[in-house]
């Protein structure tokens, strides 16, 4: 193979194994009737922001959803109880999404579950040594950003 050949192996088996642990992670949540694990992503950055929550906009960036997709999510659990929507009291443009007790009695439940399926389901499979490599390389990517990202 060559170093060409093995970035692009390492950018296939990262999409597999990706989509792979979040499967079997949704399902074993998911059977543990828990909140499904895009409103686990949601609640765990509402709950790290405070007491104001974030801007529609800071949670689309952090959860890695379209800004449509991440609204529709925050109206759903809005409707469940677990988030509160508001607008800004100086930009009306601008809505706010914040935890509710109810979404963090939620974030606790699932919290444990999501833990341990995270650990069946990748963390069981690499050594220490793996584990840092692999977290290593992507917080490399991942500080990248956006805009500095180039497709050859």
């Amino acid at each position: 193979m060559t170093e060409r050949d093995y970035q692009l192996e390492a950018w296939r088996a990262l999409l597999l194994a990706h989509s792979s642990a979040v499967r079997a992670i949704e399902s074993d949540v998911q059977r543990d009737g828990r909140v499904p694990l895009t409103w686990y992503d949601v609640l765990l950055e509402l709950k790290g922001a405070g007491e104001r929550g974030l801007r529609m906009q800071e949670v689309a960036s952090r959860v890695v959803l379209s800004r449509t997709r991440v609204s529709r999510l925050v109206d759903e659990m809005v409707r469940a109880g677990l988030v509160t929507k508001s607008a800004d009291a100086q930009d009306k443009r601008v809505s706010w999404a914040a935890i509710t007790d109810q979404g963090a009695q939620a974030l606790r439940a699932t919290a444990p579950v999501y833990m341990r399926s995270i650990r069946r389901h990748f963390s069981a499979h690499l050594s220490d040594e793996d584990a840092m490599v692999i977290a290593e390389a992507l917080h490399k990517i991942a500080a990248q950003g956006d805009d500095e990202v180039r497709w050859e």
